[in-house]
């Protein structure tokens, strides 16, 4: 039966190399079938053989037991073969993986609770070949009363990730690789657990969180729908700075960067006033929160630069009007109108 069996599965994977499915059963099902079944070829054996035969029923029970362990085996590789055969086939390394991590996502969750359910079904069918734990089991669920309240208090946090786990792969309010501020911290989303989930921060920690957090509390999910974002620099200057000068430097210094800009946003607002001076927003977009961190910084520093250079009175400054008694020349005529910029709707 040995020799059969490797030589079935040898066959099976050359002719398996073709596609993806047959690949990666073949090759996750080798050993589990190459010990399966010499074991079925032995318990029949056993079965064939009389009863009264010298420690027959502990070969029988052995061997059954065996069987069980090779065919938990045997199915939770059959359900690495087809996660495996999902995930390459939805490869995340693409510029639009949003369909891929989608993907993968629900795969890796859902394959990983089944998986525990198979484990636990297969333990349970293993104990219940053995008379004496049927026996435990009865008069365990007889008299379940406090034991039972104690046990299911102890599961609670398991069984709530466990449940978490199956929203998280249905519902996906976060996935693979998604850009995401929990507990004020920017990361990724680095690999989702049957109990928690692996948060990559900027500055390579790893946040720890557990799979009901998600459920239960708010947070930020920058690549919910799509990667792209629009950002905001804030600078206060003077109130005797023009507008119209600094916004074409705005719209140069986004032309300049175009790895950086993605061409939808560039916007210079004036956003609030106090008594000394008045705060500025420049609203600009990339196509990602780590490109629109870089453009945020490099339109900063750069605005910051040109009002040095060309307007260095803008600055933010204390002012003591000296004069008394006079009365200030005012200019009568009528502004030019000129259309508002405005924020792209939300």
């Amino acid at each position: 039966m040995s020799l059969a069996s490797r030589l079935l599965t040898s066959l099976t994977l050359r002719l398996a190399r073709r596609f993806i499915v047959t690949r990666e059963l073949s090759t996750h099902l080798e050993k589990p079938v190459r010990l399966l079944l010499p074991l079925l070829g032995l318990q029949s054996v056993w079965l064939s053989a009389p009863d009264d035969l010298a420690l027959i029923p502990i070969a029988r029970r052995l061997t059954g037991i065996l069987i069980l362990v090779c065919v938990t085996w045997l199915i939770m590789r059959i359900l690495r073969a087809l996660e495996q055969t999902i995930l390459l086939s939805n490869p995340v390394d693409v510029a639009d993986n949003l369909r891929a991590r989608r993907i993968q996502t629900q795969t890796k969750v859902l394959f990983r609770t089944i998986n525990f359910f198979v484990l636990l079904i297969g333990l349970a069918a293993m104990l219940m070949t053995f008379p004496a734990a049927r026996q435990f089991g009865a008069s365990l669920l007889a008299s379940a009363g406090l034991a039972g309240l104690a046990a299911g208090f102890a599961a609670r946090p398991v069984l709530a990730n466990l449940i978490a786990g199956i929203q998280i792969a249905v519902t996906q309010p976060i996935r693979l690789d998604d850009v995401v501020i929990v507990e004020n911290e920017w990361g990724r989303i680095e690999e989702i657990t049957g109990s928690y989930v692996i948060v990559r921060i900027w500055d390579d920690r790893r946040l720890v969180v557990p799979l009901q957090y998600f459920i239960e509390n708010p947070f930020q999910n920058w690549t919910r729908r799509n990667s792209s974002l629009i950002g905001t620099v804030f600078v206060w200057v003077d109130y005797a700075l023009p507008l119209e000068p600094l916004r074409e430097e705005l719209r140069r210094l986004c032309k300049d960067v175009p790895e950086l800009w993605d061409g939808r946003v560039c916007v210079l607002q004036v956003t609030d006033t106090s008594e000394k001076s008045m705060q500025l927003r420049a609203l600009v977009s990339s196509a990602d929160s780590s490109r629109n961190w870089d453009l945020r910084c490099h339109v900063r520093e750069n605005l910051i630069g040109f009002i040095q250079r060309q307007y260095p009175h803008a600055l933010p400054q204390l002012r003591a009007d000296l004069s008394v008694g006079q009365k200030p020349q005012v200019d009568m005529r009528t502004p030019e109108h000129t259309e508002p910029e405005r924020q792209p709707p939300v």
